[in-house]
């Protein structure tokens, strides 16, 4: 089942009653109601947004994650569920053991397969991929040879081309803004569909920060930038005279889990994909199996 991805941008008053979110709103009279189960993110974006204990409980407990953005309204803070496998301690186990091979064999097809999808964004965009393909073919155990980072310097270099010297920065200009919002989205999907998997967040297979909560989602979340970059694309092509994140562009960037990506040759909506990637992580960790299940970019989204 496709969750819903709920924006909340002017002052609200949420709370729940009989297992269902009950929306608020000053001067309206109409109450808004849904089902607390339906929600798989919630995005807070106002300073005058009140949340009920109870009811950030019960959307943890069904699963959702919670983003809270600043004043800036940039993505600040993450809150996910720690209960959400029957199989937790069992699967904690096997993650916190991986050896340092496997590790390194799952790093190999995750970049091999970011790289080949950031291959096709650019190939949709007329740009020669040659050597994009041939650094996919060649990464090597660990990306020792740091393919990765030959790809993306070529990659956003043609990516944007209409923007002149763009550069590609966290807290960078215009469209910056527009990749941060969109991978915030992005990163709390995997989180959540990795929490459900019965996996440490924060235990990545790569990243390594001592203040990065969420190594393993910026881990596998990796594969999935492209079709992301190709959504702002499109967006900033729509919204040519807009530099900021307006309502329209944020509703646009919203959609990102129900886009269709393709994975083991069928369609499914990101949001989908997302949850077989982080299951067939879990049993690769457990060593039922040893590739991850990656969505492969076909065309236009």
């Amino acid at each position: 089942m496709i969750k819903r991805t709920l924006y909340f941008g002017n002052p609200a008053y949420l709370s729940q009653k009989n297992n269902q979110l009950v929306v608020k709103m000053p001067d309206v009279e109409e109450v808004k109601t849904i089902p607390i189960e339906d929600i798989g993110v919630i995005i807070l974006d106002n300073q005058q947004i009140t949340v009920t204990q109870s009811t950030m409980v019960l959307l943890l407990e069904n699963n959702a994650a919670i983003i809270t953005c600043d004043k800036r309204h940039h993505p600040l803070g993450l809150q996910l569920c720690l209960e959400s496998n029957t199989l937790q301690s069992e699967r904690y186990k096997a993650q916190i053991e991986a050896s340092e091979t496997l590790k390194k064999n799952l790093w190999q097809q995750t970049i091999q397969a970011k790289i080949y999808n950031q291959a096709m964004v650019l190939k949709e965009l007329d740009v020669p991929i040659e050597n994009m393909l041939h650094w996919s073919r060649e990464v090597t155990s660990g990306d020792s040879k740091n393919h990765e980072a030959r790809a993306a310097a070529y990659y956003w270099e043609n990516l944007l081309q209409q923007h002149e010297n763009f550069r590609r920065e966290r807290f960078g200009e215009y469209p910056n803004n527009f990749f941060n919002y969109a991978y915030a989205i992005l990163r709390a999907i995997t989180a959540r569909s990795l929490v459900a998997s019965g996996l440490l967040p924060t235990l990545g297979i790569f990243h390594k920060n001592r203040y990065n909560a969420y190594c393993l989602a910026d881990d596998v979340m990796e594969v999935y930038r492209p079709f992301v970059d190709m959504l702002v694309l499109k967006t900033i092509k729509q919204y040519p005279a807009e530099e900021e994140l307006t309502k329209e562009i944020k509703a646009k960037l919203l959609s990102l889990p129900v886009i269709d990506v393709t994975i083991d040759k069928k369609r499914s909506p990101l949001q989908i994909a997302v949850q077989y990637t982080s299951a067939s992580l879990a049993q690769c960790f457990n060593q039922e199996r040893r590739k991850i299940k990656y969505p492969l970019y076909r065309g236009t989204i």
